[in-house]
């Protein structure tokens, strides 16, 4: 029985467990790479900063899995000398261990970082978060960090860990823990999917966390503050139960459904990026798999865009026998091929979608159906996808509802470029929160910062 779906489950169900820390002055710090998606998920929770801390294990020479110390930002370092002794790694062998990694550490902090200054710890909380303990090497050099920087209150905090790494554990003033487990084997066994988080996965949450918000007006009635429910939902379709992760403000003026592309699903980095900043702005969320394993296994499948469309039709219909949804306005919004099949499902007779928003997608997918679109549409590309951006500009003349086409500079297809993906945010959140959130004074509010 697996405790946690993913790492973006195991976040949320910390975060909950963390609660009482909101309003604190915590700065959320996750140990990359897993441990970023699950500290994502905590500081979105909290409603506080996110930042990393680096560090690097520093591994046996012959066995580079088993840890003979770790070492962090700043030149912390930490050497089990019990290891070393047990294993005969001499000093040399240590020492160019310890020069590889700290290249490699070096390397990510300026990779991470895109620029940007680490977080202030002095005089703070520092929550560091990771995806599970086994040993506590490098959970015990990033404490040190914290306490290098200035942190007043050093908490580790972990979904799951070896009963026996904390209980000889040394550096945090206080350990929250959802499992301990004394039976323990390896992190990865108590996760459903613990597929590896990437470094453009880490970048692009810590691009969406450290964009600046505006506070939501007091004067709206979607400022819900932090309150919302978030859980895993299967959708019943006519031939297929789809697998979603739905988020619900109290209470939830409007929902925006997503349609992932070809290769990509309801745990895309990018589309979660995306809805993090839509979830700020007062906006419910549904990310989607619109195919099953088995179906995504032929590829003929990924371009049935009309299966598409009914799948993410059925995915309507059934927000609309929620009770906590069913007054909520939808909007759309696809990527790559999902854009085609949502317009193609906003073209149907009755579609109860109010706004699309298309990045880096396929509208002619959606053929002649595009004239019987009426849900204004925003068209989103990169300027140097220039095969995808000459199809946007053809469809956004056969559209029948009011559009607008946005090119991001600098962005290929898949947006990976460095802030491209937070424009595509700021854009996407600016015209959802026109076209699906009430209006102040006659006027449509703008949540977002820049938008």
């Amino acid at each position: 029985m697996f405790e946690f779906q993913d790492r973006t489950d195991a976040g949320r169900k910390l975060g909950e467990r963390l609660v009482e820390l909101r309003g604190q002055d915590v700065v959320v710090l996750g140990l990359p790479r897993g441990g970023v998606p699950v500290a994502f998920g905590v500081a979105e929770i909290l409603g506080a900063p996110l930042d990393v801390i680096v560090v690097r294990k520093l591994g046996v020479p012959f066995q580079p899995e088993f840890a003979m110390g770790a070492i962090g930002e700043g030149n912390a370092r930490l050497v089990d000398p019990r290891v070393v002794s047990s294993t005969g790694v001499n000093d040399a062998s240590l020492e160019a261990v310890e020069r590889r990694e700290r290249e490699l550490l070096e390397s990510r902090v300026v990779r991470y970082r895109q620029g940007r200054a680490p977080a202030d710890l002095t005089g703070r909380t520092a929550l560091i978060v990771d995806d599970g303990i086994a040993t506590g090497s490098t959970a015990r050099v990033a404490c040190m960090v914290a306490r290098q920087r200035g942190a007043a209150r050093v908490i580790l905090a972990v979904p799951v860990a070896s009963g026996r790494a904390l209980a000889s554990l040394a550096g945090p003033d206080d350990v929250v823990c959802l499992v301990r487990a004394w039976n323990f084997r390896a992190v990865g066994n108590y996760y459903r999917d613990f597929s590896p988080t990437g470094d453009e996965e880490v970048m692009q949450l810590l691009e969406a966390a450290a964009r600046p918000v505006q506070p939501v007006p007091a004067d709206i009635p979607t400022a819900t503050g932090w309150k919302a429910i978030d859980e895993d939902v299967e959708i019943p379709s006519t031939d297929a139960r789809l697998r979603g992760n739905l988020h619900v403000p109290v209470p939830c003026p409007a929902m925006v459904v997503f349609a992932h592309g070809s290769g990509s699903g309801r745990r895309s980095p990018r589309n979660r990026q995306v809805a993090a900043v839509l979830q700020k702005a007062g906006l419910g969320t549904l990310l989607l798999d619109l195919l099953t394993p088995a179906e995504e296994a032929n590829r003929e499948n990924v371009f049935d865009v009309g299966l598409l469309a009914a799948r993410l039709t059925a995915a309507t219909q059934w927000l609309s026998t929620r009770e906590d949804t069913a007054s909520s306005l939808v909007g759309y919004f696809g990527a790559s091929t999902g854009a085609g099949a949502a317009l193609w499902a906003a073209a149907e007779p009755g579609a109860q979608v109010r706004a699309v928003v298309s990045r880096g997608g396929r509208p002619d997918l959606a053929g002649p159906r595009l004239a019987a679109v009426r849900a204004p549409t925003l068209l989103i590309v990169g300027s140097d996808d220039p095969h995808v951006l000459a199809l946007n500009r053809q469809a956004l003349t056969r559209l029948g509802a009011p559009a607008r086409l946005e090119v991001v500079r600098g962005a290929t297809h898949l947006f990976e470029e460095p802030g491209t993906l937070t424009q595509v945010a700021a854009l996407a959140a600016e015209w959802f929160v026109r076209y699906l959130l009430p209006t102040v004074n006659g006027q449509a509010s703008s949540l977002v910062s820049g938008a």
